[in-house]
């Protein structure tokens, strides 16, 4: 058996084909060939991506596997999404991508070839297109033939098989996207592409996520469509909260108000959405959506809608369930705005990456010091040595954005963390403050308020343009798009 294909999956309850079933089932099949001109969306632009990530390491065979299918239960697998790096590289982005590997080979000039080892549609003299639970076209759905997926990437392909073949005899350096694919790294152990005793070389999950720090035009291009979505789904959100309101999983409804529009206009939401009511909302990462909806509290709504090419938009509003905020809900609210226009005015090119967040933090501690939560100036609070204000708020302030919602953050601290925005970089800007429900350094009007603001942008030569700029930001304009979209 074939190390790359697996045996077919079949299912206990599969009931048995007799010979004269599976002889019918071999024939009288009619062709029905993909459109001649299909290609991938990116097809333009991943021959350059490709020799860029190449000309990094000469001489060298690179291997970056899609991934593995991985299952739910039983005989259940989940939902598969190619590797950011494989599809950034290929341009191909659909589940049928499990188990497929790409390898750029060296040519012996310093040059690459792109190989694409695939498991091409299944023919219809075998019995896996009717059989294989697990790949088998009448299961899953038409994948295309080898010539087929030449044409839609522009890339040599192979059959999956050919790719452990490749493995004999004299072997060039070997560099692979590692933790992808354990059948891909035990394939290369076993077969010595490294040298006894070693693993596989670093750098190229680093410099994979470094080629992706700045977007080309096509894929800022990608993220707006991304983001225009979201803002639809968080229009649709407003309109259900009166049904919303009446469910004891308010917060479920939210979600599955938002997950409709994100797989109606893409691939599905770009992460698991945060539909956070009340004190859920300090709960910074809060995806069980199990509570019900309080008119008096807030809905901290964290969502993106990722588009059929993978590019996700990473947006927050926190809405007053009411439609109104009280007073308290709005104090908590303006100062977390004002942290986040400090962090935004300090985005421009050659800005530390850093440097929106610390003009955020300072605001966020000027305020909770004027309310009295921190005795403390906000100097003595930014100190390294002290930072007593993050008890409040915690996290970053934001994230480059693209493919992955958290984006490239494999690059190494010097060309992200620690460096220096440029041109095309696209960031999200999203301070918080979480003041938890149990928090006795806290004035009890204060507890269990969670509210964080959070909008995407790209850096242009002069600064960021607000990329989320459909959706509002301040308290009187949500309060008023609430009330238009709940009377329309």
């Amino acid at each position: 058996m074939s190390h790359s294909l697996p045996a077919p999956r079949t299912g206990s309850h599969d009931l048995p084909v007799s010979p004269a079933l599976d002889d019918f089932m071999r024939t009288a099949w009619a062709d029905n060939p993909l459109p001649a001109d299909i290609r991938v969306p990116s097809y333009g632009v991943t021959p350059a991506r490709r020799a860029r990530l190449a000309a990094r390491f000469p001489g060298e065979r690179l291997v970056i596997p899609a991934g593995a299918l991985a299952v739910r239960s039983n005989d259940t697998d989940h939902r598969f999404r190619p590797h950011t790096g494989y599809a950034w590289l290929t341009g191909l982005t659909g589940e049928e991508q499990a188990g497929h590997v790409l390898v750029l080979e060296p040519d012996g000039d310093e040059r690459h070839e792109a190989v694409l080892y695939l498991r091409p549609r299944s023919p219809r003299t075998g019995h896996e297109f009717y059989r294989d639970r697990r790949y088998g076209e009448f299961w899953v759905g038409r994948r295309p033939d080898l010539a087929e997926a030449t044409r839609m990437t522009g890339i040599r392909c192979a059959h999956l098989d050919a790719w452990e073949k490749l493995l004999t005899g004299p072997q060039p350096p070997v560099r692979v996207l590692g933790g992808v694919d354990p059948s891909v790294d035990e394939l290369l152990s076993t077969r010595g592409a490294f040298p006894p005793g070693r693993s596989a070389p670093a750098g190229l999950a680093a410099v994979l996520s470094e080629l992706r720090l700045v977007k080309d035009p096509w894929e800022t291009g990608q993220l707006q469509h991304a983001v225009d979505a979201t803002v639809a789904g968080f229009e649709d959100v407003v309109r259900s909260l009166p049904q919303a309101l009446q469910h004891p999983r308010g917060e479920r409804w939210i979600e599955g108000v938002f997950d409709l529009r994100a797989r109606l206009e893409g691939n599905g939401p770009g992460y698991s959405t945060i539909a956070a009511a009340g004190a859920h909302a300090c709960v910074l990462h809060w995806i069980r959506n199990d509570g019900p909806l309080d008119r008096d509290r807030l809905l901290l709504l964290d969502a993106g809608v990722e588009t059929d090419s993978l590019y996700t938009a990473d947006i927050t509003r926190t809405l007053p369930l009411s439609g109104r905020f009280s007073p308290v809900q709005r104090s908590v609210y303006e100062l977390v705005l004002a942290a986040q226009e400090a962090g935004i005015a300090a985005l421009r090119p050659g800005a530390r990456f850093r440097d929106f967040h610390m003009a955020a933090m300072r605001i966020i501690a000027e305020g909770l010091h004027e309310w009295g939560v921190l005795s403390m100036s906000a100097d003595e609070a930014l100190d390294a040595d002290n930072g007593l204000y993050r008890r409040y708020t915690l996290c970053s302030s934001g994230h480059m954005l693209g493919m992955d919602v958290h984006d490239c953050a494999q690059a190494r601290a010097n060309t992200y963390l620690d460096g220096r925005l440029e041109v095309g970089q696209v960031l999200t800007v999203e301070p918080g403050l979480y003041l938890q429900p149990d928090d006795e350094t806290l004035p009890r009007s204060l507890r269990g308020i969670g509210v964080r603001i959070e909008d995407d942008l790209v850096i242009t030569a002069d600064g960021a343009r607000l990329m989320s700029s459909a959706l509002p930001r301040t308290a009187d304009d949500i309060e008023e798009w609430m009330a238009t979209l709940l009377d329309s």
